[in-house]
């Protein structure tokens, strides 16, 4: 509790001093402004243990700076993955351990830096390809590359002319450095130096998401109260409760689970909103974590840009009204934590060589940064394993289905998401193996055997179905050859 009030006072704080920041025009003072706050939250949070965030930045950075283009990126994932491990696994080594918080820090600096990289390896590989498009040119060869890049943008300038002083602004501003959300380098710089935080209604929308956080606060401690995560650790819970009990309790506690991340990411899309951060007009066409998808937007940065409707798409981290209300567990994962997908996507999915293996990879990956527990790895990497159950009844029941049946198959399913997501939540939140292996022993793994049966089901009625449809396509074969 305690960790959450500090939390709560910190991210209040960044909230309201996002409507001095806001005012501030002029880049460099911005900059120093933004950074100078950020390292105060993180010098209050952390202590000593700020050491780790600048000794990880220095590396990185010359990494960025100094290795070459074509592999900076892949050498800062190392680095920074492997600090990160290192970070975690300080008690294990008979050191202090840092403060919740620090691990939190040190998590969106892990993003932010390696992502950091990926952008400038982006911008080199572009750069790349403009010179020898101009080659191209002037030798009058045909072009081998239809769509080659015409010109660099200003942006992919800054990545190119980075210095220490750059990736020192970007990693310790203070919008996102406690909670997120992951903002790229590219969506940092146009905060700076465009006009759009002074244009947007930065009030009005951090408003609109303060109104609904006393909701899933208040849901959070009521139910917290009524059914604690703890009881679920105590001897009473498996001596005295019955098995249908303990089986269900999973749904109070990922309900916990859940209302108390919806007030943590809203309140740090605060910050973000109240700084001007990731304001950007309605036509850009911005997506959660990316930004502008329509890239030439300067015709909007004169005075015109005072009549523009804007947006703040970009910093948008959870869509809560898709997450509860959708049908199944793969659309739901899509609203929730999006920026965080957004990395994840762009700079492991995508990028990992072999196709087979990329979700499991990019999943595991995800398991790696939330921490070093069992629990998370039990959690993550378990949603490959429900997906291809899911997916397979979503195709013999409920893709074809109409009407009222569709409605009834639609709410199964979505009683099934939530029995998936709470179910592999409890491991989330119990995060070491000998409690995890406790309590799914206590409930006779009643969920992986469930999805077991539920798959062997799902192919033996699909090989049933593709059967019958060969049978019925002789039959009439058969039948067209008598006439």
């Amino acid at each position: 509790m305690k960790d959450d009030i500090i939390y709560l006072v910190l991210l209040g704080s960044c909230i309201g001093f996002g409507q001095f920041y806001r005012k501030f025009t002029d880049p460099e003072q911005k900059k120093l402004i933004g950074t100078g706050f950020g390292l105060l939250v993180v010098l209050s949070v952390s202590g000593f243990h700020m050491l780790h965030m600048l000794f990880c930045y220095l590396v990185s950075a010359l990494l960025i700076i100094y290795a070459s283009r074509k592999v900076c990126h892949l050498a800062c994932f190392g680095f920074m993955f492997g600090y990160l491990f290192f970070f975690r696994s300080l008690s294990l080594l008979g050191y202090e351990s840092p403060p919740g918080h620090t691990n939190m820090i040190q998590m969106i600096l892990t993003l932010k830096l390696v992502g950091l990289a990926f952008e400038v390896n982006n911008a080199s590989t572009k750069a790349k390809a403009v010179e020898d498009a101009k080659k191209s040119a002037v030798a009058g060869d045909k072009q081998t590359d239809p769509s080659p890049p015409a010109t660099l943008s200003e942006v992919d300038h800054a990545l190119l002319k980075l210095d220490m002083l750059d990736i020192f602004h970007y990693s310790f501003n203070y919008v996102g450095i406690l909670t997120g959300p992951y903002i790229t380098f590219k969506t940092y710089r146009d905060a700076v130096h465009l006009p759009f935080s002074g244009k947007a209604d930065c009030i009005g929308a951090t408003v609109g998401k303060l109104k609904v956080i006393p909701l899933y606060a208040g849901l959070f401690l009521l139910v917290s109260y009524i059914w604690p995560l703890q009881y679920a650790t105590s001897v009473e819970f498996y001596e005295e409760r019955s098995f249908l009990y303990r089986l269900m309790y999973v749904w109070p506690t990922f309900f916990i689970f859940r209302m108390r991340i919806y007030t943590g990411i809203l309140l740090s899309e605060c910050v973000c909103t109240m700084a001007g951060v990731g304001a950007y007009p309605t036509l850009c066409g911005s997506k959660p974590g990316h930004g502008p998808s329509k890239e030439d937007y300067s015709a909007l940065v004169g005075d015109s840009a005072a009549t523009v409707e804007y947006d703040f798409e970009t910093v948008r981290n959870i869509d809560v009204v898709n997450t509860e209300r959708c049908w199944t567990f793969r659309e739901a994962m899509k609203y929730w934590n999006m920026c965080v997908q957004y990395w994840m996507a762009m700079y492991v999915y995508k990028r990992f060589p072999s196709k087979k293996y990329r979700t499991l990879v990019t999943l595991a990956v995800s398991a790696i940064w939330h921490g070093v527990y069992a629990g998370y790895y039990f959690c993550i990497c378990g949603a490959p394993f429900y997906l291809p159950i899911e997916d397979l009844y979503v195709k013999l029941f409920i893709k074809d289905a109409t009407g009222q049946r569709r409605t009834v198959l639609n709410v199964l399913c979505w009683i099934s998401k939530f029995f998936a997501f709470s179910y592999l939540g409890i491991a989330f939140l119990l995060l070491t193996v000998d409690k995890i292996w406790y309590y799914y022993s206590s409930v006779y793994y009643f969920g992986y055997v469930l999805w077991i049966v539920l798959y062997g089901v799902g192919v033996l009625i699909a090989k049933q179905r593709k059967a019958n449809a060969k049978r019925e396509a002789r039959s009439s074969q058969e039948s067209t050859k008598q006439e």
